[in-house]
């Protein structure tokens, strides 16, 4: 088994060079610790502009990884988007395919994300993985909860609602992720 995590989006340029990387923020370094320390190999690369990603440097960046039916891919917000579309144009199979408050909605808003995340959702993708598994938190934005109710329609599937952790960016662990992770 192997993981492979895409993180997600910042606002613009100075945010995302304010503090660390975003690949080594909130719950992300915990994660690699828990992973790691059971021997599992763990995938959590920097995504190139990530404030204004262009979806083929992401491919380039995540199609280096080993992926394959014992893969576990995990998307966080616009990853999510990402993983999405890489699925539906690849048509892969994978074992498990976690999303973590999913953006996949485009508004004028979000401009910016257009390139990642413009694409319809292939109806095919749910036959890419042998489980689909959604979070999200009862406080997130309304654009979050309606990509989200997109997706458990797509997918068939009920989304683990978690209580109080916004867009999942103020935590520093993720111990419900990681139960998901090691549940066969």
């Amino acid at each position: 088994m192997n993981i492979i995590l895409v993180h997600g989006s910042n606002s613009n340029e100075k945010e995302a060079k304010k503090d660390k990387p975003e690949n080594e923020r909130h719950w992300k370094p915990w994660l690699k610790n828990q992973l790691e320390s059971k021997g599992i190999k763990f995938s959590n690369e920097l995504y190139p502009r990530d404030w204004n990603p262009n979806y083929l440097e992401w491919k380039k960046i995540l199609e280096k990884n080993l992926i394959n039916q014992n893969s576990i891919l995990i998307g966080h917000s616009a990853g999510c988007g990402f993983l999405i579309r890489w699925l539906g144009e690849t048509s892969k199979k994978v074992r498990k395919l976690i999303l973590i408050a999913p953006a996949i909605i485009h508004s004028e808003e979000w401009k910016s994300l257009n390139d990642l995340l413009n694409f319809e959702i292939n109806p095919n993708i749910q036959n890419c993985a042998k489980e689909v598994i959604i979070f999200v938190s009862d406080n997130d934005s309304k654009g979050i909860k309606k990509s989200v109710n997109i997706l458990a329609k797509t997918f068939k599937i009920k989304p683990i609602e978690l209580k109080n952790k916004g867009h999942f960016t103020e935590i520093n662990r993720f111990p419900e992720l990681l139960a998901q992770i090691l549940k066969e």
